[in-house]
């Protein structure tokens, strides 16, 4: 009953499966692992966990440190309302997700941040997401030790906030022309990238919804410090 419903300490490929889990995560990579999954249905609903943990637990169960999830079609559902769809810890997480149908009730998308595995002030987390003609809803949290890398491409749109709290050590945002971005809450960027999108100092596929969004000008060059209006209201500009 405490089991994830996938735990990959190895290479692990599904194909046309369903997963439920009503007292732990519905998968779990641990070290330098993969969960691979096509047209495949995942929930879980315990309160408390995440949807998907990709961490290193210092167990001896796994060596490496880079997880890695690739999901194509089917549907990852997190019902409870209180954790991430994702959460990553002492580890760095590829995440790649493609037409999947995606259920974050919290309205946390992805959380990397220290907790109980490695060492404390080096346990964090890294994630280097993509997504391909994909949907994304939630926000998007880290804590000062971690850092998440996210890009929208083919289509792709994510709804939700980006490091609220200005609490990241890094958060790095890439659009390709047909992607966008909905923002739903101030939000604070490393850097942006979005050569598609931007023209003058406008920024055709960031709908801002009035909120701002600051980036850090000494590690974005390429936008060159400037301060630009976002559709639908709202700005990006240069800050803390």
């Amino acid at each position: 009953m405490n089991s994830a419903g996938i735990y990959s300490t190895g290479n692990i490929t599904v194909t046309n499966g369903a997963f439920v889990s009503y007292e732990a995560e519905v998968a779990v990579i641990d070290g330098g692992n993969s969960i691979t999954l096509t047209d495949t249905s995942l929930t879980s609903n315990k309160a408390g966990k995440w949807g998907v943990m990709i961490y290193q637990s210092m167990s001896g169960d796994a060596q490496g440190t880079k997880g890695t999830f690739t999901m194509t079609g089917g549907s990852l559902a997190y019902t409870a309302p209180d954790g991430p769809l994702f959460y990553v810890n002492n580890s760095t997480a590829i995440i790649s997700l493609k037409g999947v149908n995606l259920t974050a009730a919290s309205g946390i998308l992805i959380k990397a941040a220290a907790g109980d595995w490695g060492n404390s002030g080096s346990n964090g987390g890294t994630v280097v997401q993509t997504a391909d003609g994909q949907t994304l809803t939630g926000d998007l949290v880290t804590d000062a030790i971690s850092s998440i890398t996210t890009t929208l491409q083919n289509s792709s749109s994510l709804t939700g906030a980006i490091n609220a709290d200005n609490t990241a050590k890094a958060i790095i945002l890439t659009l390709d022309a047909s992607s966008t971005w909905t923002v739903t809450a101030d939000s604070y960027m490393t850097c942006l990238t979005d050569t598609g999108g931007i023209s003058g100092s406008t920024i055709a596929n960031i709908i801002g919804n009035s909120h701002t969004v600051y980036y850090d000008k000494s590690a974005c060059p390429a936008l060159e410090g400037q301060t630009y209006t976002l559709e639908g209201g709202g700005t990006l500009k240069p800050g803390n």
